[in-house]
């Protein structure tokens, strides 16, 4: 539940922010799918490891194609629920969604993230899967390279977003 913007004395509405309530559950909500990103990345990182460890095909082939099943729709919505609430969240708290750098960067890195989900991970994923599938092993090897780093990358920047929120550095962006 929202307040209701009042009029300031220069007759202009103040932003509206969310309640109590709204605000904590939006919160949980930012949390918990934060949570559920870094997990699949996790997850993610356990896969591509077992995978290019192993010299058994049928683990390969599992592997990958069990990798396709967590980066697709589950990694694409945690992403995107995670990004959905921080923008509520910084639209209906005190923060703003451009008021403070941390906040600022941590929404830069949600959107490139997201975005690099839907534009690189998916296709490469479904290629591995799709050749491993295909070979009845390994895909190759440039394509199992590549899937090396999204989880490391993915990882250490979700923690930097933690980190951020945690400790609220830098300050207030400068108005012009």
């Amino acid at each position: 539940m929202t307040r209701a913007a009042a009029p300031t004395a220069t007759g202009t509405a103040t932003p509206r922010r969310l309640g109590r309530r709204a605000r904590k559950t939006t919160l949980v909500v930012h949390i918990v799918t934060a949570g559920v990103w870094l997990g699949l990345d996790v997850a993610m990182a356990v896969l591509v490891a077992t995978a290019w460890l192993t010299d058994d095909r049928f683990v390969v082939t599992a592997c990958y194609t069990a990798l396709a099943a967590v980066t697709g729709w589950p990694l694409l919505a945690a992403g995107v629920g995670c990004l959905l609430s921080g923008v509520v969240l910084g639209l209906g708290t005190r923060y703003g969604l451009v008021r403070y750098w941390w906040v600022v960067v941590k929404l830069a890195i949600a959107v490139v993230f997201v975005a690099l989900v839907v534009v690189l991970l998916w296709p490469a994923v479904e290629q591995a899967a799709g050749q491993g599938r295909a070979a009845g092993g390994a895909p190759a090897t440039d394509v199992a390279r590549a899937l090396l780093f999204p989880p490391i990358v993915s990882t250490t920047g979700l923690l930097v977003a933690t980190t951020l929120a945690v400790l609220k550095p830098w300050g207030r962006i400068r108005r012009r």
